[in-house]
């Protein structure tokens, strides 16, 4: 029974933890085509602050290529595929709790 519930609380906290994640990262994507914005202001801030842990260390991997920043793209494919295998239809933690279930 703990099991189940474990399953059920990861899956109820980590696919909308998922979502926002990637919402943010899109909301970057269109930022980087207004230059001018000031992304230390309200509301921009609030996309900017979960974000940018991430993609710093990343853009010292991949430098902007022809001055347009890639790396919120790359985490939005990477975000994307982490919740296809953990809780698509045919994800891990989808399948583990159906195990578990009987």
């Amino acid at each position: 029974m703990g099991d189940v519930v474990l399953l059920s609380v990861m899956t109820w906290t980590l696919g909308p933890l998922l979502g926002v994640m990637i919402f943010l990262f899109i909301v970057r994507i269109v930022l980087t085509w207004y230059p001018q914005v000031d992304a230390r202001r309200l509301p921009y801030c609030l996309a900017v602050w979960p974000t940018e842990p991430l993609l710093a260390p990343t853009r010292r991997l991949i430098p902007p290529l022809g001055g347009v920043d890639m790396t919120p793209v790359l985490w939005v494919g990477i975000l994307s595929l982490a919740r296809e295998i953990l809780l698509g239809q045919q994800g891990l933690l989808t399948l583990a709790a159906q195990f578990t279930q009987g």
